[in-house]
C-alpha cells in the first residue's frame, strides 16, 4: 500500500469541519430555514463538503 499524503487531505478535513462548525452556528440563528431544522443538522454534520454547500445554497432563507 502508497502511504497516504496527509498534506492534500488534511486542508480538505479542515475545510470540511470550518463550513460544518459555520453553517451549524449559522442554522442554530435563523429564524426560518427551507425544511427542518433538525434535517439541515444532519445534513451538516453528515453530508461533508456537500452538505455544507447544499445548506448555504439552499436551506437558508432570507428574511
Amino acid at each position: 500500500m502508497e502511504e497516504i499524503k496527509w498534506g492534500l487531505i488534511w486542508p480538505l478535513l479542515a475545510l470540511q469541519v470550518l463550513l460544518a462548525v459555520i453553517g451549524l452556528v449559522s442554522l442554530g440563528k435563523a429564524e426560518q430555514t427551507r425544511g427542518p431544522k433538525w434535517l439541515w443538522v444532519i445534513i451538516l454534520i453528515f453530508g461533508n463538503l456537500l452538505g455544507s454547500v447544499a445548506y448555504f445554497t439552499v436551506g437558508r432563507k432570507d428574511n
